[in-house]
Order: C-alpha cells, then structure tokens, then sequence
C-alpha cells in the first residue's frame, strides 16, 4: 500500500452521522441541567418560534480588548415566545436502567389546541379526549385518586417535570391551530415543593421572563433547515474533481480498496443534507420583549425613534411579532417559523462574554426583504413623500 506525500485531513465531521432526516419536529432536551435543591422551584425551558434576524449597535465592555468602549455591530435572532400553559406534572423515579415514569397528573381544563395533538383528524373525530378524566374533578372520588397521585408524587418521585404547551393561534405569522406540547423538569427545592409548585401552575400562562433573563447565556434545541438529497460536494465539502473527468466531477474519486469489499461508513456519499435535530450552546439573550410594554419596542437609550421590533413589511415569511419575544446573538437552526426549544444552561458561566452586560444602543428595523433604507414609514414618508396609492 502506497504511503500519503501530504497530510489530508477529512471532509466532515463523523461525530454527525447518521445524516438523516430528524424523526421529531420539535427539539428534544437530551439532558436539562442539574438540579440544585438549595434553589427555588423554577421551570429549566420554554418553547418559541423563529421569527427572523437582524442587527443592532452595541457598545462592547471588555477590558484589555482592542474593542473595550468601542462600538460593534452584531446580527441577532428575534423568537417570539408567547406564555406557555401548564396542564400537566409527570413524576419520575430513578431506576438502574435509567428514569421511569411514576404517575402523570393533568388539569381539569384543556383547551382545544392542546387536545389537536392527540388527535390525526380533528374535524372528524368526536373530541371526547379527557371528558372522563375532568369528571374526576367534579365528583368526591375522583377528587381523592387525584390527591392520592399526587401524595404519592410527593413520596416517591426523584424527577418531577411539568406538561406545558404553546399558545400557537398568538401567533400571526403562523397559521396553525394545533398546540406544542412538551415535558420541562422543575428544578429547585424538595420533591414535595416542586409537586406543589406543578400543581400550583395549572391551567396558568408561564411567561418567558420567570424562566429566562437579559444577558443569560442559553441553549437553543431545534431541527435545522431541511435540502432534500443532495451530492458529496455540498453535502460534505469534499473537493470538486478536475474539469476533464470522465461522468461528472461533482464526485469521490475513489469510494474505498478492493479490499475489504465494502464501503466504508467514512466515505463520503451522497443523500440527506439538512432537517437534522441539533443543539447549539450558549446563545447570549440580549433583550426581553413583552407584549404591551415598553421593552416590546425598538427604541433605546441612544435611539428614541419611536418604533416596533418588527422590521417594516414584517419579517420576510414570517410576519409581524406581536407577542413576547427574545432577542439572542448570532443564528440559531431552521428556517421561519420553526419551533425551537430554549434550555438554560447545563453548567455555570463564568467566560467575560458570558458576565458581559449588553446596552444596545440601535436595533435595526429596515426592510428585511431587499436593501432597506428607511427605520420606519414615518421616515420613508418624509424622503418620498406622497407616492402613489
């Protein structure tokens, strides 16, 4: 066998494979951080959409640095997050082979964009799901099975997470009915506290802001951008053959020895490229927006313009943002509209980007669809003046 002149690193991480389409649409939380008993009860994640990007002007404060004082320009990801609504808590106890699920304990109120989801075909079925279990709550008997589950939650639960689930009609720039819905583990506290914390939160609205805080540094869970099938080139950055070559050149030259007579799981072959489940750590909040108050709006210290987040024309594919929302630095995965799930961090921050906190002095809200000039239709008004209706 012949020895290699020059060193050649491969094309493409392996510690992705395999490369195929993602089984669930909403991120997973694989691990939620770890719990701290001497803390209040709190919830560890939320649920947003992506609304889209855009940019704002900060001062940096960072000591030493060449930047310290000095302003930078940054893009950042707007996802809306409107109030989740608790109507669930799930008990779990710790096994040798892992968690299992102890008892689930639900609201006596569902409304009909939860229920959706457990349904294939809503206008066609009966819409009898939990008829029977909100009766228990109207009779004697059924009000002491439920205490007896959660008394016995209280006793024998190591994990305790609560069933919540998205306000998804809220949105305007998504035009569907059927809830999100998903498990988020309470930390904080003992066992029993976190039962009657769960409890506690029935059939109540969870703002983003009692989860999640400005200048935090957060996870992002979610199913990235899907292309189809796609070849080795893009799919994964191998180099393109010489333009002489025989059938094609967007091709591996050599797909492995006579010997043995397989292909290797190494070699880089065409097929799903993107829609693939990933998770992207420390994603810094830079603003909290709520809906009705001042910090739902553009305007800040240094630019009093008088303006909403939402860019003029909306968000291209998405639409206007008129609910709570986040703001983080940098992209996250997935196209418009994707849900994605925000998780606090698994360990503390102790980094200075992480400790840094962020004065926006601009927010960019020109049209994200072509070269926008104009910050708002005020100002577009006075440079045009009247144009045709």
């Amino acid at each position: 066998m012949s020895h290699r002149k020059f060193e050649h690193p491969r094309h493409g991480s392996l510690g992705f494979l395999p490369r195929k389409r993602a089984r669930r649409y909403r991120g997973k939380v694989k691990s939620f951080p770890k719990d701290d008993p001497k803390k209040g009860c709190h919830l560890t994640a939320f649920l947003g959409y992506k609304a889209g990007m855009t940019h704002i002007v900060r001062e940096v404060e960072k000591p030493g640095s060449k930047l310290h004082k000095k302003e930078t320009c940054e893009a950042v990801t707007i996802i809306e997050t409107p109030p989740l609504i608790v109507v669930g808590i799930v008990a779990y106890i710790k096994t040798p082979r892992g968690l299992r699920s102890l008892s689930t304990v639900w609201s006596q109120h569902l409304s009909d964009d939860v229920k959706r989801r457990f349904y294939k075909n809503w206008y066609r079925c009966k819409k009898k799901a939990f008829t029977k279990y909100a009766a228990k709550y109207e009779s004697d008997d059924g009000k002491k099975e439920i205490e007896a589950e959660i008394e016995k939650m209280k006793k024998y639960a190591s994990v305790v997470r609560v069933l919540a689930h998205t306000q998804v009609r809220k949105l305007k720039g998504i035009k569907q009915k059927k809830a999100h819905l998903m498990e988020i583990q309470l930390n904080g506290g003992t066992v029993p506290e976190k039962v009657a914390y769960g409890y506690r939160l029935f059939e109540k609205a969870v703002p983003v802001d009692s989860v999640f805080s400005k200048d935090e540094m957060i996870d992002a869970i979610g199913v990235t951008k899907g292309h189809g099938y796609e070849g080795v080139v893009t799919r994964w950055g191998v180099t393109r053959l010489p333009r002489k070559t025989h059938r094609g050149l967007r091709k591996v030259a050599c797909i492995g020895a006579w010997h043995p007579a397989r292909v290797s799981f190494t070699v880089a072959r065409a097929g799903q490229n993107g829609y693939h489940h990933r998770t992207e750590l420390n994603k810094k909040i830079y603003k909290i927006g709520k809906a009705g108050q001042p910090s739902h709006t553009a305007t800040t210290e240094f630019d009093t313009t008088k303006k909403d987040i939402t860019p003029m024309g909306g968000f291209p594919h998405y639409g206007i943002v008129k609910d709570d929302y986040i703001m983080i630095k940098g992209c996250c995965m997935g196209p418009k509209k994707r849900l994605i799930t925000l998780r606090q961090s698994l360990f503390k921050q102790v980094s200075r980007s992480a400790l840094e906190d962020i004065k926006l002095k601009f927010i960019d809200t020109s049209s994200k669809f072509g070269h926008g000039h104009f910050q708002t239709t005020e100002e577009k008004a006075k440079i045009f003046g009247r144009v045709k209706t």
